[in-house]
């Protein structure tokens, strides 16, 4: 079971349809029911990383992550998202 941390500025707007895209892509990469997302503020990411495989986040990278960084700007703008896309699946195998 992966943890995924997902956070936007507030840890409701965009990182609910940010939630909806990123398990939509999972589901059809065949990791459905082997990960949980979790939404918060991206301000609370950096406390949190500790105990989450990784973090996409609408936002620059916070802080003093102790865990992986993903950007998920690219699903807000559709622009650029086989990048993020991979890498979310390859920390996915690992």
């Amino acid at each position: 079971m992966k943890n995924i941390l997902l956070a936007c500025g507030s840890g409701i707007a965009t990182s609910t349809v940010v939630h909806k895209k990123i398990a939509d892509i999972l589901d059809e990469n065949g990791f459905q029911g082997q990960y949980k997302i979790t939404q918060c503020k991206v301000s609370e990411a950096p406390a949190k990383s500790a105990s989450y495989d990784f973090l996409i986040a609408t936002t620059m990278a916070p802080k003093n992550l102790e865990c992986e960084f993903v950007s998920g700007v690219c699903f807000l703008t559709g622009v650029n998202t086989k990048q993020a896309v991979d890498r979310i699946l390859e920390l996915m195998k690992q």
